[in-house]
């Protein structure tokens, strides 16, 4: 396991932080590699509209756990959830690329959302704000546009396609423009986004879901994508401990770390999405069944007209459309040099530790899935 060195701020007591988004997927890897890795904070509040009580007990001696039942969109339930926080993670947003969400509702949770969150650490004079962006705010775009080994200056024909790369694009601009302005006392708000690839680890509900489409189909799985295409993934882990090392420092050195964007990625294979998936999921024996592209492309097509056609009667929403279609055909790596010049970011679990940790929450799946073997 590689470790990254970095001092710890304790202050008076150590300080308080404040998780949006807290019980989610990456709010519990966040919530496990802080209480692990971080001696500089005192208190950390689980700020969610879906809570788990049962996260409080992961308080410790040095460090209590919070669990606050609460709507980002609701400007009093953020204000009162950062009273006494010194800083803010704010990873709270809602991911919808196959048209189960309202476009508003998306745009009022994830823009809407993070203007209360800007507003009240200004409002209270919070001077640190860490926001989980996407990758998505960049690429990839529906025209198939490959982004290979890239950076955060990199070039690229940024193409919105869909209200989710929308909203969190607008989002991270909110958050950045944020930085260098006042708070209550006299100071300044110092922000920082980070980017995650494609996110995966225990709990992670798209490869949940990926397995799911295997036991619908009786063990088959459609294929079709360019056996080239390349994907960055970054283990869930890496991802919060990147929000830990942003954190700590952009307390430590605001100058540095204030306005700037951060890809984030770790030492995961490249592969395709379908491939990568794979690796945890071949236990099962699923069966493939390769399509050429221009099929996929015309099922993808076909969805969405039927999509259109049923939307009066029923909110038609299958996985495969064509913005989907074109994230899982176009290639898109990042780099993290630049998170490991500002802030020593190294990956904390090396791929084999990452394989391992998700493979035994893989096979904790149900057996009858079509054809696992004994």
């Amino acid at each position: 396991m590689s470790r990254s060195e970095g001092g710890c701020e304790g202050g008076s007591g150590g300080a308080v932080y404040l998780l949006t988004g807290g019980c989610g997927f990456l709010g519990q890897h966040l919530l496990r590699v802080l209480l692990e890795r971080e001696e500089g904070v005192k208190e950390i509040r689980l700020f969610d509209k879906h809570t788990d009580p049962h996260l409080r007990d992961s308080s410790t001696e040095r460090m209590r756990v919070v669990v606050i039942q609460g709507d980002i969109t609701d400007y009093g339930s953020v204000v009162e959830a950062c009273r006494g926080v010194d800083l803010v993670i704010h990873s709270a947003s809602l991911v919808d690329v196959w048209y189960k969400v309202p476009e508003e509702t998306i745009h009022t949770v994830n823009v809407g959302g993070t203007k209360n969150v800007i507003k009240a650490c200004q409002e209270l004079g919070i001077q640190h704000l860490v926001y989980t962006s996407s990758m998505e705010v960049v690429g990839p775009n529906i025209k198939g546009d490959a982004f290979i080994r890239g950076n955060e200056d990199t070039p690229y024909n940024v193409c919105h396609d869909m209200p989710y790369p929308r909203s969190k694009a607008e989002a991270e601009k909110l958050v950045l423009e944020a930085n260098g302005t006042k708070v209550a006392g006299g100071a300044s708000l110092h922000t920082c986004a980070l980017r995650p690839t494609g996110i995966y680890g225990e709990n992670h509900q798209l490869m949940k879901e990926f397995y799911m489409m295997g036991v619908r189909t009786g063990g088959w799985l459609l294929k079709g994508v360019p056996q080239n295409t390349e994907h960055g993934r970054v283990y869930a882990g890496n991802v919060a401990w990147m929000h830990v090392l942003a954190a700590r420092a952009l307390r430590q050195h605001p100058e540095r770390l204030g306005g700037e964007v951060y890809f984030c990625y770790d030492e995961s294979p490249y592969k395709s999405y379908e491939e990568f998936n794979m690796q945890f999921l071949s236990a099962f024996n699923f069966r493939s069944l390769r399509l050429p592209f221009c099929v996929l492309w015309m099922m993808a097509c076909f969805n969405e007209l039927l999509r259109w056609l049923l939307k009066p009667l029923y909110n038609f929403t299958p996985m495969l459309n064509r913005y989907t279609l074109a994230i899982a055909a176009t290639s898109f790596t990042v780099c993290s040099d630049k998170a490991l010049r500002h802030f020593g970011y190294r990956p904390l679990y090396d791929w084999q530790q990452c394989h391992a940790r998700t493979q035994r929450w893989v096979d904790t799946f149900p057996l009858d899935s079509g054809g696992k073997e004994a």
